[in-house]
């Protein structure tokens, strides 16, 4: 990685503001890698990068669902699962055994055109991913029987009963069938159709392996601290013996161009009116599909974005506008939304939406804007460069490369028409596809209506683990300004960005003081303009310099984020103080967000989990306690309506001081030089008094409560059972973390394994504890099918009673998790924003500077009964607070039937109902 950096710091030694006389220069990057093709077909590809003792393993199958028939739709999402039931020689469900060798950033994911598997792992798990991975790619087989086929199609059944739960869902099937002809492998969503996955037979499963599932129909990425040939010799160890699959036929580009307009109108249960506008356009690695995605940044991307700035900012027709351009192998999606303040006309919107289109068709992008759209795309490349695996890290870089392009640095080529397209490049390809061939859908709220009734590889026994790398938490150094502004940075020099967070002691709880949703809202209002700057002004600003800003809040805190480019670091801190000094609140701008919020929380209140979450502080708090409100922190209807401008200022002027904040700093700088630059930036920032919130302890609930709001026509029900737990700041914080990673934290968690695993009435389970520095949350939640509701009541009910009953947490459950915990530590703390949450979170709970030098040498000092005592002190089974978001006429009589406690009636926002 070092040696991309002369090259990345010319792309911002120019000027930053665009000329005609100055030619803007951008970065030669270059990940560097190296090829392998084993005899059997398969591709390796191998990127070292010696930041962090872990390496990322990254496979990708080319299959996916366009490799479906119609008739068998689904195959390939539900042959995904069916990789993590375990294979042949390792019995445990994958997942389990990634937790046993401090599997990190894993997950299998689907799409239209490939499968991909990844992880990353400790240095000293290498060998014994390699003999995992290897032994589900050949040695599946024979694990393969009806019981794991049925498990793993219910739980994709309620994978996809819950995404139908969710509003606008309806979109996707409607997309797919209208925009592509019968027969046309994108014709049909990757998650398929219900009938289709009741009709796959074990047959089906095991030929789709034996078809698709080779070593020549896959790339396979290793990158992170490794040697290259070494890896290469392991590879052949372990694949090398894994047969190919037969000749496989591959669809050639296919884009299917549409021509008129195709109109379609759908009913939801939804707030507010969605409009959707979509193209079929040229597949990804053309020239034509890297500068439709330069003119779907300029048209949404920023508040002076072409759509944003007309339909939001200046007409406030929308509360959200948002595009993108779907890529795909063999043919992309060039798709806008627009979703319709209420009272406005989507052909409203609609009209609005061709206007700007035929202005750019007609004009195209000024300079100005294709530059803006340029450095985004290069500034967001070099940031997701950081990480070696997961999504858009390293790994799937290069293996998405070779994949579709053929070749590992195909990206280079797409970075190369980016770099090179001229306004009149991206008009002609605007010209090209989106002047003809459009479907629109006007998905509209639905009414209330009522509802009725191996080579040389001992395949039997896993490798040894290697000797586990000592894991450090990065020095830390502390400082205090001379205004009283405590610092706390980590040096990181792996790329030439700098993240920092200010973080402020305000959060949802001050809205004790105010109107519940003023902290949202406020910190919404930041970037709206300030004293010297307008909204546009700031938001083009930050667009040319490569710079993320955020600020927001959550339940003890409010929060500026600021990422950026070290050669920018001097305006990038310019902009953050002229936002964290001079906001303006301009009333115009006001009305605007303050109207998105509202419908925001319209929104809230019919996706089921967030139904929960804005009415549990209430039962559980009561009046008058600081963390009452809605743990969304979007405030009620009628609060929002009564905030006005001028407590948006008193709320800055109340909690925006050096002695109530903390600025934690990760990146490429040292302490003299930060500090230096930060004694400038925040000289005229004063200390003050500020209000002291009431965060103070609440009393248990006496009995068991039940509570029912009713969703008309919900395929699954959100079962949620909370009651109050001991604050983020309590010395016993770690032993009720890893409490609940046995009980329902992970994957192989009681509850998931329980609901999910072994009932298949769900698609994930489990428990979280909501930190705070008052009294927390715990939360056991299952989104379940509706017909199990009852039954899974009483599952969740039994698990939570057994974990401090008769059945507490075994040495072999904490050995796991605690084991786990511990080998994570790498992968947890790659990146730049990890390390900085992780601090942020050590100091916000004051548990000292120390804390995260010490936590691995804490974490393996746990024993079995601090956990088992940790769980008496949480899991509180006769005190649960029971809240059930489903179609009441089909889960009532089942609830009742439980007893379990008094039962009442409540609308989303938490008032009785008969």
């Amino acid at each position: 990685m070092k040696k991309l950096l002369p090259a990345f710091y010319l792309l911002f030694f120019c000027a930053t503001a665009f000329t005609q006389t100055v030619k803007k220069q951008y970065p030669k990057i270059d990940i560097a890698y190296k090829k392998f093709v084993l005899d059997n077909g398969l591709t390796l590809i191998v990127h070292e990068d010696h930041k962090a003792p872990i390496v990322a393993f990254n496979v990708w199958y080319h299959v996916g669902s366009k490799n479906e028939v119609p008739g068998k739709t689904g195959f390939a999402h539900l042959f995904e699962h069916m990789m993590f039931t375990g294979s042949e020689n390792n019995k445990d469900r994958y997942i389990q055994f990634l937790e046993s060798i401090g599997g990190t950033d894993a997950n299998g994911t689907t799409n239209h055109d490939r499968t991909n598997y990844f992880e990353d792992v400790p240095t000293s798990s290498f060998d014994k991913i390699l003999w995992a991975e290897s032994d589900r790619m050949g040695y599946l087989l024979g694990s393969i029987d009806s019981s794991r086929l049925a498990l793993q199609r219910g739980v994709v059944q309620n994978e996809k009963r819950q995404g139908d739960n969710q509003p606008y869902n309806i979109a996707n099937e409607l997309t797919a069938k209208n925009t592509f002809p019968a027969g046309h492998p994108y014709s049909w969503t990757v998650i398929g159709d219900l009938k289709d996955l009741d009709s796959a037979s074990l047959d089906d499963v095991k030929n789709w392996f034996r078809q698709y599932y080779g070593p020549n129909n896959n790339v396979v990425v290793v990158a992170g601290d490794v040697n290259t040939d070494t890896v290469y010799e392991k590879i052949k160890k372990y694949f090398g013996a894994i047969p190919a699959c037969p000749p496989i036929s591959k669809q050639d580009a296919w884009v299917a161009k549409m021509t008129g307009k195709h109109y379609q109108k759908a009913q939801d249960r939804v707030p507010q009116a969605r409009l959707q506008k979509t193209w079929n356009t040229p597949q990804w690695g053309t020239a034509d599909d890297a500068y439709l995605n330069l003119l779907n940044d300029i048209l949404t991307n920023g508040k002076s974005s072409r759509l944003y700035k007309r339909l939001v900012y200046d007409e406030q027709l929308s509360n959200n506008v948002f595009s993108y351009v779907a890529d795909r192998e063999i043919a992309s999606q060039f798709n806008i939304f627009a979703d319709a303040k209420p009272g406005v006309s989507v052909n409203k919107i609609d009209s609005i939406i061709n206007e700007e289109l035929q202005k750019i068709l007609k004009d195209g992008p000024t300079a100005e804007e294709l530059e803006r759209a340029k450095t985004n795309y290069f500034a967001n490349f070099v940031k997701g460069m950081e990480r070696i695996g997961g999504f858009g890290g390293t790994s799937d870089i290069l293996a998405e490369s070779q994949t579709f392009g053929g070749s590992p640095d195909y990206y280079k080529k797409i970075m190369e028409w980016i770099k090179n397209a001229t306004t009149a490049d991206v008009r002609k390809a605007g010209v090209e596809w989106l002047s003809d061939g459009e479907y629109v859908l006007d998905i509209e709220p639905y009414g209330d209506y009522s509802v009725g009734d191996s080579l040389a590889v001992n395949r039997k026994t896993a490798p040894a683990m290697g000797i586990p790398p000592v894991v450090k938490f990065p020095a830390v150094n502390e400082f205090t300004l001379s205004n009283g502004l405590k610092v706390a940075l980590v040096e990181r020099h792996a790329v030439p960005v700098i993240d920092m967070s200010l973080m402020i002691n305000a959060g949802y709880a001050a809205d004790q003081f105010g109107k519940p949703g003023l902290a949202t809202l406020a910190m919404n209002m930041l970037k709206e303009g300030t004293k010297t700057k307008t909204a546009l002004q700031l938001s083009d600003k930050l667009a040319d310099l490569g710079v993320s800003l955020y600020t927001y809040s959550d339940l003890d805190n409010s929060y500026m984020y600021l990422s950026a480019l070290k050669v920018n670091l001097n305006e990038s801190l310019n902009l953050f103080t002229d936002v964290l000094f001079n906001p303006s609140f301009p009333q115009k701008n006001f009305e605007r967000v303050q109207k998105e919020q509202l419908l925001s929380i319209k929104q809230e209140q019919v996706e089921p989990f967030s139904m929960g979450l804005r009415i549990l502080p209430k039962l559980l708090f009561g009046s008058g306690h600081a963390y009452s409100n809605p743990f969304t922190g979007t405030g009620t209807e009628s609060s929002v309506n009564a905030i006005t401008r001028a407590d948006l200022v008193k709320f800055h002027d109340t909690w925006f001081a050096p002695n109530n904040s903390i600025l934690v700093v990760v990146g490429d700088i040292n302490s003299q030089e930060l500090k230096t630059k930060l004694e400038t930036s925040f000289a005229s920032w004063k200390k003050q008094t500020v209000p002291e919130k009431n965060i103070k302890d609440v009393a248990l609930a006496v009995q068991p409560s039940v509570y029912i709001i009713d969703k008309p026509g919900a395929a699954q029900s959100i079962i949620l059972s909370s009651e109050v737990s001991p604050s983020a700041t309590d010395p016993d914080f770690e032993k009720i973390e890893m409490m609940n990673r046995i009980l329902g934290g992970e994957f192989s968690s009681r509850i998931d394994m329980n609901l999910r695993e072994d009932k298949h009435w769900a698609y994930g389970a489990g428990s979280f504890d909501v930190s705070a520095k008052g009294q927390g949350l715990f939360i056991a939640y299952a989104p379940v099918q509706s017909d199990k509701t009852k039954e899974s009541i009483q599952e969740i009910q039994k698990e939570l009673t057994q974990y401090v009953g008769d059945k507490p947490a075994t040495e072999e459950e904490f050995s796991k998790v605690q084991k786990n915990s511990v080998m994570q530590l790498p992968g947890v703390w790659e990146t730049n924003g990890s390390v900085l949450n992780a601090l942020q979170s050590a100091i916000g709970y004051n548990r000292g500077i120390n804390y995260l030098k010490n936590y691995p040498t804490m974490l393996q000092q746990l024993t079995l009964t601090d956990i088992q005592h940790a769980a008496t002190k949480v899991v509180k089974p006769k005190s649960l607070t029971w809240v059930i978001v489903g179609d009441r006429s089909k889960i009532e009589q089942g609830i009742k039937e439980l007893n379990l406690g008094s039962m009442k009636y409540i609308d989303t926002e938490g008032n009785e109902v008969k």
